[in-house]
């Protein structure tokens, strides 16, 4: 809503109308040949004051000026300021209003100027030329208005949709950080209650390692749940809630004692001299990737399946593949694991492959940049 308050600035621009008109009617008329008779100046004060209200009254402040000035042109008076009083009427309100406003308005003005020049020329005191004149007054203002406003609203209008658009990929990185810290902690909890309840009689030692892992597995995932959960209360575009410090590869050895755990034979190949000073944003999706992946196998490979995890540097890219022995489908039809890991690829302008081996199984490779890694536009990191 418009600030509806009379501002220096407008008043500033009122004095100088005022003083302008006052001490150039005068001047103006005897240029002309004419006297400029006290009415005249009644009208131009009309006209400059109604500028004060002209950014949230910009229809009131048309329609005084106008009147003011052709009731000016109608008693014949001079040419003068009171038609810069007009103009910038004029401009306010093309500048501020719908655009069928607009026309409407300077088409009624028009019609105006039209029956003031006519009572002119009845009087003797016009000709039918003047009509241009008074007519390109209103006329030019407003079509420069029309384009500012048109303007205007096109950069809003483009603000606007980077702003969905923001939104939006706040909340892709919401569900996807989501269904991986979810996803990855009920497939284990699944598999350790499911080792539990096989050895249930025979060893409770086992049942008791059982029991623990899913307590820390459940743990942790209701932590990473909370700190989503504390982020998208905050609302959109505010990430300033309390959040656990970001998963990253530090954590990859806790990942792979729970996949182990969890009956899932995983070797890890990795050349930490390489892996040295990894971008936040690449050491994060990196753990992310390499979680999809190793539960994808936990879930869909079968119970012989076996894991592998190969990490390296190479001209400033993270190469990453992550390569198992089960039957070589890493998730339903309708999951969304596959298309998270590639979004999550694409973000940092990576590239993202994964299907079944020749040799059987299944194989995720990703290439990460390690540099220029700002966000790819529409992307999710």
């Amino acid at each position: 809503m418009a600030d509806r308050r009379v501002t220096w600035p407008d008043l500033g621009l009122v004095a100088v109308l005022l003083v302008f008109g006052l001490f150039g009617t005068g001047p103006a008329a005897a240029n002309q040949g004419q006297d400029a008779p006290f009415l005249s100046y009644v009208l131009v004060v009309v006209a400059c004051l109604s500028i004060a209200i002209w950014r949230w009254r910009p229809l009131w402040t048309f329609a005084v000026a106008g009147a003011a000035t052709m009731v000016y042109i109608g008693l014949g008076y001079a040419y003068g300021p009171i038609l810069i009083a007009l103009a910038v009427a004029a401009y306010g309100l093309a500048a501020r209003s719908p655009i069928r406003r607009t026309v409407v308005s300077v088409a009624v003005l028009l019609g105006a100027s039209l029956v003031a020049v006519g009572i002119g020329l009845v009087t003797g005191d016009r000709d039918w030329t003047e009509f241009v004149s008074v007519a390109a007054w209103p006329l030019i203002p407003a079509a420069v208005g029309a384009a500012v406003k048109i303007r205007r609203d096109a950069v809003a209008e483009v603000r606007a949709e980077q702003a969905r658009r923001a939104a939006s990929d706040e909340r892709l990185q919401l569900a996807q950080e989501l269904h991986d810290v979810v996803g990855h902690g009920l497939a284990v909890i699944a598999m350790q209650a499911g080792v539990a309840l096989r050895v249930l009689e025979r060893e409770p030692a086992r049942v008791r390692e059982a029991l623990e892992a899913i307590r820390a597995t459940s743990k942790e995932a209701l932590d990473d749940l909370r700190a989503e959960v504390d982020a998208l209360r905050t609302g959109s575009g505010q990430w300033d809630a309390p959040r656990r410090p970001t998963s990253g590869l530090v954590d990859l050895p806790g990942l792979v004692d729970r996949m182990r755990s969890s009956g899932l034979p995983v070797t890890v190949e990795l050349d930490d001299a390489s892996l040295a000073a990894i971008p936040a944003e690449v050491d994060h999706a990196a753990y992310r990737i390499i979680q999809e992946s190793l539960t994808n196998v936990l879930r869909h490979g079968g119970p012989s399946a076996t894991a592998q995890v190969r990490m390296s540097r190479r001209d400033d890219v993270l190469q990453l593949d992550v390569l198992d022995t089960g039957r070589g489908s890493p998730a339903p039809p309708a999951g969304h694991g596959i298309d998270g890991m590639r979004e999550r690829a694409r973000a940092l302008r990576g590239t993202f492959d994964a299907g079944p081996q020749a040799s059987g199984g299944f194989a995720v490779r990703v290439r990460l940049p390690c540099t220029d890694v700002a966000p790819a536009r529409g992307g999710s990191a």
